[in-house]
């Protein structure tokens, strides 16, 4: 299939624009210990969020979770834009995993049992960085 075919990017927009927008329609409406929790777990690794309320974050998360999984699934938003999004956000979350503690086996960049679900987004940063490298018109 020719880089210039835009369908090899169709099941990438699809996987990871669903998933990003049903983890954001999830956390629309939050209830105060969610949104401490989420918002616990966010200031340990980027401590300026800490002026932020915990259901004022967890609001505006679900708002950026929510245009970034549509801006992938409409086709419209070119894919490099979507890409840069979703790069810019899975790096975030990969933040997270690197910087708190237990997520990775000792002096490895591997997890442990419990970073399994934060090293997980490492497929968005690669289907963003594809995306956008992908995007040459």
């Amino acid at each position: 299939m020719s880089p210039r075919n835009p369908t090899w990017q169709l099941p990438l927009r699809l996987t990871a624009g669903a998933y990003v927008l049903d983890s954001g329609l999830q956390k629309w409406d939050p209830d105060e210990d969610t949104a401490g929790q989420l918002h616990g777990l966010a200031t340990g690794t980027y401590p300026f969020l800490g002026a932020v309320r915990p259901v004022t974050f967890t609001r505006a998360l679900a708002a950026a979770e929510v245009v970034l999984g549509a801006a992938l699934l409409v086709p419209v938003v070119p894919a490099g834009l979507a890409g840069l999004g979703l790069l810019g956000f899975g790096a975030g979350l990969l933040g997270l995993y690197a910087r708190t503690p237990g997520m990775r086996r000792p002096g490895t960049p591997f997890p442990t049992r419990d970073g399994v679900a934060l090293a997980k987004d490492s497929w968005l940063v690669g289907i963003g960085a594809a995306l956008v490298a992908g995007d040459r018109r």
